[in-house]
């Protein structure tokens, strides 16, 4: 398989969104718009109304091609300043509020028809390093593979974010971000040091705030609340700051993890010819088996970050791939290639099927990130995604229910897919209260994915979702409650089923799934950080 072939397997993997009357009230005219290079000194914020060029651009920014924005306006903000204007204006109009950064939302947040406003981030994309906080800042709007140039490039370190080119700053961190270094390092979300977030208190007045993790800081829950807390609930972030948690000294080259210098990637695959039920059962339980005696913090394997892709048929005379495995390894260890070796042979033990092996190849760092995230944000469509974490491998009944699904073919596209990704390590060194993010013991985390272009197939293509996501986690209800097996689901991938009773049936309230015990505190935090309900969506955090 070629380099740009496997590349494009690995970014699926990893995938694993009336004008008259209203005010203008310290908004620039639309003409007045800037590009996102203007600094800030230069810029002014936007008004962009349906009656302007851009709106239908805007209006369909995003990922998800399910979804459309028809606001009565799009704020293009360029500083805090304007976003304070914004919600001041809106609020006082008592007008519905949605915030956009990247516009990689699963689930119809901006698209809602009872938004009114959305201010979209793009512009605010700057990437700094501040001396006064030690600490590198990051605006909201900035994009995922933005930002690891400029810290790389500028200063040699980098975040344990996502594998997206586009995907916004905004909402990846809210949710924890992880990707391919977060065994070694944590989630992005563990590195951060401060916040910047207009909020709006009981009298209805916006103004924007600095909460930091320090512990005298009379706002440190409201940085609590962004390590894992998940967009749209308590106000609009601006800005990040971040240094990580035991970081000394004032050099910025040693405030952030330093990425390995070379990255070692390969990929295992498995044609369907050949994978019958009882190998393909046996490789997903190997891979998830490997997972669990490799994800302590203190294993050799932390550096090794991998994905047992498992594509749904294309059609019945063209089968198409089983399984694609991918790897991702910190080749600076001088037995790293032993060592990936190694896990190959785990995870082919004993299964029948013969796979196709490829060549290893050792890339930079940034030219192998930069190249994934690239080929990930290729894959444009109508989206339904899913999640789940794992505590332990698969069981039979799970792994004999992937078998039947993504064999079968009425889910009426090429796209469909679910992704057993590495977790734990480094992610599960912090108590689960320590940040909002509550996941903190498991392996792995499971992305299932439909993706289409024909608006006329939604119907098909999301109940075959819905149904094998149902039928995996039948033992608990259809969803991956937490206990011995699994451990909930990951807020970045939000999905509105899981408040459903219809494909909920556990019992178990959504919030648990995202937030586990640490939702009582959310909502105390949403209470006194916005008061007035101003930040809300469909799975936004209610206040007690």
């Amino acid at each position: 398989m070629t380099a740009p072939s496997r590349r494009r397997f690995v970014a699926q993997a990893l995938t694993a969104g009336a004008a008259a009357s209203l005010t203008t009230t310290g908004l620039a005219p639309a003409a007045r718009a800037t590009t996102p290079t203007t600094t800030a000194a230069q810029a002014h914020a936007a008004l962009v109304t349906p009656d302007d060029p851009r709106y239908p651009a805007l209006s369909v920014r995003g990922s998800n091609k399910r979804f459309t924005a028809r606001p009565d306006a799009f704020c293009l903000p360029a500083t805090t300043a304007d976003v304070v204007r914004a919600v001041t204006d809106a609020v006082r109009r008592r007008r519905r509020i949605a915030v956009r950064s990247g516009g990689h939302c699963y689930e119809n947040v901006v698209g809602d028809a009872a938004v009114q406003l959305v201010i979209d981030l793009a512009a605010m994309n700057a990437v700094t390093y501040d001396p006064k906080r030690r600490a590198f800042m990051v605006e909201a709007g900035a994009q995922l593979i933005d930002v690891y140039k400029s810290l790389y490039y500028g200063w040699g370190v980098t975040l344990p974010g996502g594998a997206s080119a586009t995907v916004g700053f905004g909402g990846h961190i809210t949710g924890g971000g992880y990707g391919a270094l977060s065994r070694a390092h944590g989630l992005a979300s563990d590195h951060l040091y401060a916040i910047e977030v207009v909020v709006v208190d009981a009298a209805g007045r916006a103004r924007a705030v600095v909460a930091t993790r320090e512990g005298d800081d009379p706002r440190r829950d409201l940085w609590w609340a962004h390590t894992g807390g998940g967009g749209g609930n308590f106000g609009i972030v601006t800005r990040y700051w971040f240094r990580s948690p035991h970081a000394d000294g004032d050099d910025p080259a040693h405030l952030l993890p330093r990425p390995p210098a070379d990255i070692i990637s390969g990929a295992v695959i498995y044609p369907r010819d050949g994978m019958d039920q009882a190998s393909f059962g046996r490789l997903i339980r190997n891979h998830g088996q490997w997972h669990e005696q490799h994800s302590h913090p203190t294993s050799r394997y932390t550096g090794l970050y991998s994905g047992l892709v498992l594509p749904g048929r294309l059609k019945d005379n063209d089968p198409g791939q089983s399984a694609i495995v991918f790897t991702h390894l910190d080749g600076t260890p001088g037995d790293a290639r032993d060592l990936l070796d190694r896990y190959v042979a785990a995870l082919t033990e004993g299964v029948a099927a013969t796979p196709y092996i490829t060549d290893t190849a050792s890339e930079p760092w940034l030219t192998a990130t930069v190249a994934l995230a690239e080929s990930q944000d290729t894959d444009k469509g109508r989206h339904k995604i899913k999640s789940a974490y794992l505590r332990r491998a698969f069981t039979p009944a799970q792994t004999d229910a992937l078998h039947t699904h993504l064999n079968s073919t009425d889910h009426r596209n090429d796209s469909a897919s679910v992704s057993i990704q590495s977790y734990g390590g480094r992610i599960n060194t912090l108590a689960p209260d320590a940040t909002a993010g509550a996941h903190r013991d498991s392996v792995l985390n499971v992305i299932f994915m439909n993706t289409w272009q024909d608006p006329e197939a939604d119907a098909p293509n999301i109940d075959w979702l819905r149904r094998t996501y149902r039928d995996v986690f039948a033992a608990t209800g259809g969803v991956p409650v937490p206990g011995r097996g699994s451990d909930g689901c990951y807020i970045n991938y939000p999905d509105i089923d899981m408040a459903d009773p219809s494909w909920n049936t556990s019992g178990v309230p959504w919030h648990h799934l995202y937030y586990k015990d640490n939702y009582p505190r959310l909502q105390r935090i949403k209470a006194k950080w916005d008061p007035r309900g101003v930040f809300r969506h469909t799975l936004s955090v209610r206040p007690a």
